[in-house]
């Protein structure tokens, strides 16, 4: 079982849910990136998201777009993100960290060359946001062959028929787009979403994540009672953003966002359980 099985199963036994929060590696500078994976970590983080700057970044809204911009001043390459995991493993061998990036740097590097890399840095999935399952076959096998979890998108708008074909090449967990649009953008509907993920699971045992609406600690915790983890990406990266110029006291405001965040997610379930036993 990959770190992220094992991470969503111990989860399962002690009825919690994973918080997987994002930051793009290199914002705002290269050596802040691991410290800032090590405090998510701290705060409570279960798998680590971690960006690969593009230059065109389409699934991304503003604020992710200007943190691929600053991490690509830095020069930021697909390499070096390996290399920040590498030294975050050195530390950390429990954390899954899961990449999240587009098809073209890993094209540019060749599937069995980046899987075979990816694997000896210590990266458990992989999240390629422009890949449809349709055409995924390569890459997935390449991932697969080093035991790396693909991990896929499912939109609002998937038909079943898509979702099923999505989940039959995912792994480790599939992670549903609350929202049309971009991330950081509109207003979470969570009716919306319980409904979407009762059809989700009808067709795959996969644990389901929810992002791309996820502001603040109460939005968290709304969908940490419904989902089996929360993906938590542009409210941290706005953090970053707004700490560049102070980029040492950046993870102690990661922490507490995150911290604050944890502490909502886990009084909602309990609140669930609670709310089910006396209806029980």
């Amino acid at each position: 079982m990959s770190r992220i099985g094992q991470c969503f199963a111990q989860l399962r036994a002690q009825g919690r849910k994973a918080l997987i929060p994002y930051v793009t590696a290199g914002d705002p500078q290269p050596d802040v990136t691991v410290p800032l994976l090590h405090a998510m970590v701290a705060a409570g983080a279960d798998i680590v998201e971690l960006g690969v700057p593009f230059s065109d970044p389409m699934a991304d809204g503003p604020v992710i777009q200007r943190a691929s911009e600053r991490a690509l001043a830095h020069h930021v390459s697909l390499r070096d993100v390996l290399g920040m995991v590498r030294e975050f493993r050195r530390r950390d061998d429990v954390t899954p960290v899961v990449l999240m990036g587009y098809l073209n740097p890993v094209e540019m590097m060749g599937y069995e060359e980046f899987a075979q890399a990816a694997q000896a840095a210590g990266v458990d999935g992989v999240l390629t946001v422009d890949l449809p399952p349709e055409e995924a076959a390569g890459l997935v096998d390449a991932l697969r062959s080093r035991q790396l979890d693909p991990i896929f998108l499912i939109a609002p708008t998937s038909t079943l028929e898509r979702i099923e074909r999505i989940c039959a090449n995912a792994s480790g967990f599939v992670y549903y787009v609350s929202l049309k649009g971009v991330t950081g953008a509109a207003t979470l509907d969570v009716a919306s979403v319980a409904a979407r993920l009762a059809q989700i699971r009808e067709v795959t045992s996969l644990p389901v994540g929810v992002g791309f609406g996820i502001r603040d600690a109460e939005s968290a915790a709304r969908v940490a009672a419904i989902a089996d983890a929360v993906v938590v990406g542009s409210a941290l990266v706005k953090t970053v953003e707004a700490g560049a110029g102070r980029p040492q006291e950046i993870a102690g405001h990661l922490r507490l966002q995150l911290g604050e965040m944890r502490a909502a997610m886990d009084n909602a379930v309990a609140d669930a359980v609670t709310h089910r036993l006396r209806g029980n």
